[in-house]
């Protein structure tokens, strides 16, 4: 029977352990003390796991060691030294040079390698450049345990397919790609995931073929927007409604709907630096995905640019202006404030001498304070600014009366383009 822990709780591990608890008896590990206080109360405070969901699975005692299926939270090893299937979804970040910072998955790698057992199964989630499963973690694994890859244990890869604050297409409803370090493990990894995703499974050749799977699907989604937000700047220049060109466009039953915007978060923001440093790595320089990354990365300020202009043409001056940045997630309806661009607004705008309030009801002030140095208020201001930006299409913002926000000439710019008519000028 398979006894299984997950390594890492938040927004890809918690509902995976949700998940595979109502088929196993699950250990979910975290080392972060008051996100396991917060989830033994049934509340998972990302939001990806409904309360009501996540209490019906909850247990009290430790299930691996009773093969009771429920879902136990902890952050002592003891508790998951039963398991017998490990799978680690701990953050891939990069650094502030934006390379890969394995840190995360080595000392899971270490954690795991404390409690691992002959015959046991290690299941990596985490987004990674091809051979980080083979060439990083089971090295830490071997040393850690004093055990032999695929001798006394065994490996796979399943990249993870969450999208945060997506109700519809939850980690079940996603088909799952998954792989093993050997065929007859590949087969196992495969069965074990096929009992909890009714999407179905697929199962790759190899671990690598996996990696490799996962960490070009953000990669194309990242140059698709690039090429779109490079479209926005030229047609902005000709004085044309990017967004009605995209639509006319869209009448064609192949061309691909992407829409310009910022691109944050912990996937398409950061993924294709994982592929293009393994590529380096080799000798090989990624023009296309740099290019594209470079591209999506000066949409903050050329977003604070195009705002300021706005407010020039209407006469409004700009320094010591009052500006109110409506949203500092990196998406719509969500709280993940991880590698969100919204920041990089507010600092250009700030840059530019421009006094900026900050209002999202989703996002965690602490956290935000925190991460990024920025107040943000979770109650609307009574005040009025010179220009309001939307920068995300939270649904709270669309019954917003702009009207009581802004001055007389103030300005709308809509960096999400659902505004309509409402805004001055849009992304």
């Amino acid at each position: 029977m398979k006894k299984i822990a997950v390594i890492g709780l938040g927004y890809v591990g918690l509902p995976l352990a949700r998940l595979f608890a109502t088929k196993f008896p699950v250990v979910g590990f975290d080392i972060n003390q008051k996100r396991i206080d917060e989830l033994r109360l049934g509340k998972d405070l990302t939001l990806e796991v409904e309360d009501d969901v996540l209490q019906a699975v909850l247990v009290k005692d430790n299930p691996i060691k009773t093969s009771v299926n429920g879902l136990y939270c902890s952050n002592q090893l003891v508790d998951i030294e039963d398991a017998n299937f490990y799978v680690v979804t701990v953050p891939t970040p990069v650094d502030k040079n934006n390379r890969p910072d394995l840190t995360p998955l080595y000392k899971a790698s270490e954690t795991v390698g404390k409690v691992l057992k002959k015959g046991d199964i290690v299941v990596y989630e985490s987004t990674v450049y091809p051979g980080v499963t083979e060439e990083e973690c089971i090295p830490v694994l071997e040393k850690i345990s004093g055990l032999k890859f695929n001798v006394d244990f065994y490996a796979g890869y399943s990249p993870e397919r969450i999208n945060p604050g997506d109700k519809q297409h939850t980690v079940e409803k996603i088909l799952k790609v998954t792989s093993g370090s050997t065929p007859a493990i590949g087969e196992e990894v495969d069965s074990v995931y096929k009992e909890v995703i009714t999407a179905g499974t697929h199962l790759a050749p190899c671990i690598k073929v996996a990696e490799a799977a996962k960490v070009i699907e953000n990669s194309q989604r990242d140059i698709n927007i690039a090429f779109v937000n490079e479209l926005a700047k030229i047609f902005n220049i000709l004085d044309i409604d990017t967004h009605a060109v995209l639509e006319a466009a869209g009448t064609k039953w192949n061309f691909l709907p992407f829409k310009p915007g910022l691109v944050g978060g912990h996937c398409i923001g950061v993924d294709p630096y994982y592929l293009a440093q393994k590529a380096q790595e080799h000798g090989y320089h990624p023009e296309i995905i740099l290019a594209g990354r470079r591209l999506n990365d000066s949409m903050g300020e050329y977003v604070a640019s195009q705002v300021v202009k706005t407010m020039i043409k209407k006469g409004i001056n700009v320094n010591g202006a009052e500006v109110l940045m409506l949203g500092v997630t990196f998406k719509e309806n969500c709280p993940d404030v991880r590698n969100t661009k919204i920041v990089d607004v507010i600092a250009a705008l700030e840059d530019y001498g421009i006094n900026v309030t900050t209002f999202d009801p989703w996002a965690n002030p602490a956290e935000v304070k925190h991460e990024y140095g920025i107040e943000n208020v979770v109650e609307l201001p009574k005040t009025k600014f010179d220009a309001v930006v939307l920068g995300v299409s939270h649904n709270e913002f669309l019954d917003i009366h702009l009207d009581d926000l802004k001055k007389e000439s103030a300005v709308v710019y809509d960096v999400k383009g659902i505004l309509s008519d409402k805004s001055d000028n849009r992304l």
